[in-house]
């Protein structure tokens, strides 16, 4: 097999802890006629037993020197699919059949932007599990009147049901990250928990909001809904974001849609 020595600027850590990955296998109990699709597979840990399924298999790896070595592993495989390509630029609606089932354990350098990349592709994913920094999984499940609770919390929960499932220590990785990590499930909700006239006045309120998180709402939303609107809605305009719940959030979101429609 060819050598790979991890590359930083990919923020490679590969999982090589096989209690690990059987716990992270269980958790997706693939079927065979599922469609799978990992994203970061690295040397193939994760894909190894997923293809043991007999599930088609898409895998996302942006490093041509890991495609080399994913080819050399796994080339009599004919359910496996490689794909060289960044996967904040893929496009997963050329992924057929539809739902998709995402894993991953997934670059810490982009796990956010990617989260927020694959909310486009919500309405054809049938859930997400993934291996995020710890720091990052606390703030999906965050909720109001805490620090980790923020613009990643809010957006993220109105799309998908987030369940925090174990977390992984350092050593569980070559060479071990100087940060945890847990595992993460998300799984699109079937019916949105409240509703939005517009989306991308929910993401423009939700932004403007967590902006500057020590301030009020008063003055974090000044050039986009007046005190009086706030009001309106039965919300204080002292209060700071981070005190919403998701309907608040909704609520201020879908005011600003009506004041500029």
């Amino acid at each position: 097999m060819t050598p790979h020595s991890p590359r930083k600027r990919f923020g490679q850590h590969f999982l090589q802890d096989d209690q690990i990955i059987q716990s992270i296998v269980n958790v997706i109990s693939p079927f065979h006629d599922q469609h799978i699709v990992e994203i970061g597979p690295g040397k193939g840990a994760l894909t190894k037993y997923l293809l043991k399924y007999n599930c088609q298999l898409d895998i996302i790896e942006l490093d041509k020197d890991l495609v080399k070595i994913l080819i050399e592993k796994f080339n009599s495989s004919n359910q496996l699919f490689i794909h060289n390509k960044d996967v904040l630029q893929f496009d997963f609606k050329q992924l057929q059949p539809v739902p998709l089932r995402i894993i991953g354990n997934l670059p810490y350098n982009i796990s956010t932007q990617l989260l927020f990349y694959l909310l486009d592709y919500a309405h054809i994913v049938q859930d997400m599990t993934f291996m995020l920094q710890k720091e990052v999984v606390e703030r999906l499940i965050a909720v109001p009147a805490t620090s980790d609770y923020g613009r990643l919390s809010v957006i993220l929960q109105y799309h998908y049901q987030i369940y925090k499932l174990f977390d992984v220590k350092p050593e569980s990785f070559w060479p071990p990250p100087k940060v945890q990590s847990s595992i993460v499930q998300l799984i699109p909700h079937s019916t949105p928990p409240v509703d939005i006239f517009n989306h991308l006045h929910f993401k423009q309120i939700v932004t403007a909001i967590f902006s500057k998180r020590r301030k009020t709402l008063r003055n974090n939303l000044k050039n986009i809904l007046n005190v009086e609107i706030i009001q309106k809605v039965g919300i204080d305009p002292q209060v700071r974001g981070e005190t919403l719940t998701l309907t608040e959030f909704a609520k201020l979101s879908n005011q600003f849609t009506l004041q500029n429609s």
